[in-house]
């Protein structure tokens, strides 16, 4: 791949100021482009891993947005997310819950803790 700094920027996910609408971000921390070009968010106010695709106006939460907690379907202000393709899931740094997590990519409800008492 052969990557380039554009002078002027374009706005690829949020962008409509800050909240919790799915087309909104709230402290937005770790973020992961996979290689179809969709963004994964770690919507860390908001409790949540948002999927942008490429050229959506909105995401989709694809993890955690079940309020603030400690559940397996839960998130607590997540840090950062990154894919595991090999197990085609997602693998997140919940920051306040110090653990990490392993949300299945397609139709994951809950996650499962794969290291916990963690500072991450």
């Amino acid at each position: 791949m052969n990557a380039r700094w554009k002078q002027n920027g374009l706005t690829v996910a949020g962008g409509k100021g800050q909240g919790n609408g799915i087309n909104q971000l709230l402290d937005s921390c770790g973020l992961y482009v996979d290689d179809d070009q969709t963004i994964y968010v770690a919507d860390q106010s908001n409790h949540r891993i948002v999927e942008w695709k490429r050229g959506a106006t909105s995401g989709q939460v694809v993890a955690g947005g079940n309020g603030q907690g400690s559940g397996d379907h839960q998130l607590n202000y997540p840090a950062d997310v990154i894919i595991d393709k090999e197990r085609d899931s997602l693998t997140i740094s919940d920051r306040s819950n110090k653990r990490v997590v392993r949300w299945p990519r397609r139709n994951g409800t809950s996650g499962e803790t794969i290291i916990s008492n963690i500072v991450c």
